[in-house]
C-alpha cells in the first residue's frame, strides 16, 4: 500500500518572534520525520504568528521573514508547508504583500500559494495588510496532486471546487481560526460539506494558543471525500496529528475519535488558555486579583490557578463596612482550597480619608453612587500599587453583562490589565462555576458563593437586582442587542417589556466610553467588546432605532 503521511502541526507560534517560531518549526519537522511523516503542514502565518497586525508594516519585516525561511530551508527529508507573509526581495511599500503558503523541501521552495479570499469582518482585518491572490497551486508529492488553500478560502465555494476541477487528489488548508462558542462544530460542518460536495479529501490544520484577546483552539482534522472525519487533534493543546493518506483509495486512514467538549467546557478551556498565554508571553511573574467573596472573582481565581498554578496567583480581600461576613468567610475558604497567597487589606481608612478630603466640595449633599465608587476606586488603587511593587498583573473580574450596561467603576473594579470574564455573560458565569466544581470531588468555589444573590456590597443590603433586571432577562436582551443587532422593536416583539428594553439599550449605548477604557479579555462569543464591535462614542443615533 502506498501511503502519504501528513503531520498536521497544531502549535502555538508567538506573534513577532519569527526566529523562535522558525526554530520551533524545525524541531517539529524533525519530530514528524522521525515518526514517518512525508509532509508537515503548519498553520496560517506560522512564521509571524497570527495576527501580526501592524508588525507587517515594519521596515525590517521582509528581511526577518527571509531569515526565518532560511532557517526552515535547513530541514531535509520532509516536505514542509509553511504559512508566512510574502513579499519579493527588496520589497517597497508599493509591492504587494500576500498571506501565503510556501512548500519547502531539501532547501528549495517548490511553490508558493497566495490566499485568495481575505476576511475583513468580525476580528479580521486582512485587507489592511494583504493583496488578494489569484492563482491556484497544485504540487505533486509522492505521486499525489496536493492543492493548497488558506483559511477563508475554505469558507467560500469556488476555491475547493476549482482545485477538484484542476485534478487535485486532496486539499491542504492552513488556518488561524479563532475560538468562539460553537465555532468548532461549524468548522466540522463546513469541512463535511466541502469535502463531500467536491469529493475531495481535506487536511485541515489550525493553530492553538492565546494572542491578546483571541484564543485559538486547534482541532486540526483530516477529512475524507465522503465528509467523514478520519483523524482529529485535541482542542486547546499543541499536537502533531499524523494522518495517513492511502494513495490508492484516496482516503485517510481512520483513527479513534477524540473526546468532544461541551460548550461550557470549551469556553472554560478557552478562558484558561487566554489567561495563561497573555500572562506568560507578557512576562509577568504572576497575577493578583481582588477576591470579594462574590461569584465573578471566585471564577476568575479558579481560572487563574488552572492557567498558572497556585504559586503564581495572589488574592486580596479588601473589606469595607458593607462587606458581609459570609463574603469574608467564603473568600478565605476558596483561597485556602486553591492554596493561593491570600491577604486581607481593609479599606476603611482609605475611604474615610477620601471622604474627608472631598467634604469641602461635597458638603452635606446626599450620599450616593459617588461615595460607592470611592470604595471601588480605593480597591483599584490598592491592587495597582501591589502590581507596581511586585510586578504581578492585575486581573479584573467584571463580566460582559456588567461591561455592557456600565455596572462597573472606572479606575475602580475596572482597573487592571486583563479582564478574564469580559466576554462572558453573568448567567454563563454561574454555569462555568458549576462546571469547574464538577471536575473535582471537593468544590473549588463555595456553593453559597454561587447560590446567594449577587451584590457589589457598596451599600447596606445591596443586591444587583436593585439596579438591574434579573440576569436571565438582562442577558437575553443584551444578547439580542449586542450579538444579533436586534432593535428595540424587534426585542419587544420577542416578548420583552418595552420600558425594560429601552432602559437597557440606553445603558449599553451611553457606556461605550467606559468599555473603550476597559482591559482586554479573552474573546469567546461572536461579538466581543473591542475590535469587532465598534461604535462612535459621540453620536446622535436614537437608542430605540
Amino acid at each position: 500500500m502506498s501511503v502519504l503521511t501528513f503531520a498536521l502541526a497544531q502549535f502555538s507560534p508567538r506573534v513577532g518572534d519569527l526566529l523562535a517560531n522558525a526554530k520551533q518549526m524545525v524541531q517539529l519537522a524533525e519530530q514528524a520525520k522521525q515518526k514517518g511523516a512525508d509532509v508537515i503542514v503548519f498553520p496560517e502565518l506560522a512564521v509571524t504568528g497570527y495576527p501580526p497586525e501592524d508588525l507587517l508594516l515594519r521596515a525590517s519585516m521582509n528581511t526577518r521573514v527571509r531569515h526565518a525561511l532560511d532557517v526552515l530551508k535547513q530541514v531535509n527529508g520532509i516536505t514542509m508547508v509553511v504559512g508566512y507573509p510574502h513579499q519579493e526581495d527588496h520589497a517597497t511599500e508599493l509591492q504587494p504583500r500576500y498571506n501565503s503558503a510556501a512548500v519547502l523541501c531539501d532547501g528549495q521552495i517548490l511553490g508558493v500559494y497566495h490566499k485568495q479570499y481575505l476576511p475583513n469582518y468580525s476580528v479580521f482585518d486582512e485587507r489592511r495588510y494583504f493583496t488578494t491572490g489569484s492563482q491556484h497551486v497544485i504540487l505533486e508529492i509522492k505521486g499525489q496532486k496536493v492543492g493548497l488553500l488558506i483559511c477563508e478560502d475554505l469558507w467560500q465555494d469556488k476555491p475547493v471546487c476549482q482545485l477538484k476541477k484542476l485534478g487535485a487528489d486532496l486539499a491542504v488548508v492552513l488556518n488561524a481560526s479563532p475560538f468562539e462558542t460553537g465555532k468548532h462544530e461549524r468548522r466540522k460542518a463546513l469541512l463535511h460539506s466541502q469535502s463531500k460536495t467536491n469529493q475531495l479529501p481535506i487536511a485541515y490544520v489550525n493553530c492553538v494558543g492565546g494572542q491578546d484577546d483571541l484564543v485559538f483552539d486547534g482541532g486540526s482534522m483530516a477529512v475524507n471525500a465522503d465528509g467523514t472525519i478520519a483523524a482529529e487533534a485535541n482542542r486547546f493543546g499543541e499536537q502533531i496529528l499524523l494522518a495517513e493518506f492511502d494513495c490508492n483509495s484516496h482516503a485517510f486512514k481512520p483513527q479513534a475519535p477524540v473526546a468532544t467538549l461541551s460548550p461550557i467546557a470549551e469556553t472554560y478551556q478557552a478562558l484558561v488558555v487566554g489567561v495563561r498565554d497573555y500572562v506568560n508571553r507578557s512576562g509577568f511573574p504572576g497575577v493578583i486579583l481582588g477576591l470579594s467573596g462574590g461569584v465573578d472573582s471566585a471564577l476568575c481565581l479558579a481560572i487563574a490557578v488552572d492557567a498558572l498554578g497556585p504559586e503564581r496567583v495572589n488574592a486580596v480581600m479588601m473589606p469595607f463596612a458593607y462587606t458581609a461576613q459570609i463574603s469574608l468567610e467564603d473568600a478565605a475558604a476558596q483561597a485556602k482550597r486553591l492554596n493561593v497567597a491570600y491577604h486581607v487589606a481593609e479599606i476603611h481608612n482609605i475611604v474615610h480619608s477620601f471622604a474627608s478630603t472631598l467634604h469641602p466640595f461635597f458638603g452635606d449633599s446626599d450620599v450616593g453612587v459617588t461615595e460607592e465608587n470611592l470604595q471601588a476606586r480605593s480597591r483599584g488603587t490598592l491592587l495597582m500599587a501591589l502590581s507596581n511593587k511586585f510586578g504581578h498583573l492585575v486581573l479584573t473580574t467584571g463580566n460582559k453583562s456588567e461591561m455592557a450596561v456600565g455596572y462597573a467603576t472606572l479606575y475602580g473594579d475596572m482597573a487592571g490589565g486583563y479582564d478574564v470574564l469580559k466576554d462572558v455573560y453573568k448567567t454563563e458565569v454561574f454555569e462555568l462555576c458549576r462546571y469547574r466544581n464538577s471536575l473535582e470531588d471537593t468544590p473549588v468555589i463555595p456553593e453559597r458563593v454561587i447560590s446567594r444573590p449577587p451584590s457589589a456590597e457598596l451599600r447596606p443590603d445591596q443586591v444587583d437586582q436593585d439596579s438591574l433586571p434579573p440576569y436571565e432577562i438582562l442577558d437575553a436582551i443584551l444578547q439580542g442587542y449586542i450579538e444579533h443587532d436586534l432593535s428595540q422593536t424587534e426585542l419587544v416583539e420577542k416578548g420583552f417589556d418595552c420600558d425594560v428594553v429601552n432602559r437597557i439599550i440606553k445603558m449599553v449605548d451611553r457606556n461605550e466610553y467606559k468599555r473603550r477604557q476597559s482591559a482586554i479579555g479573552p474573546r469567546v462569543t461572536s461579538r466581543a467588546f473591542g475590535r469587532e464591535r465598534r461604535y462612535p462614542l459621540v453620536n446622535g443615533w436614537q437608542a430605540g432605532d
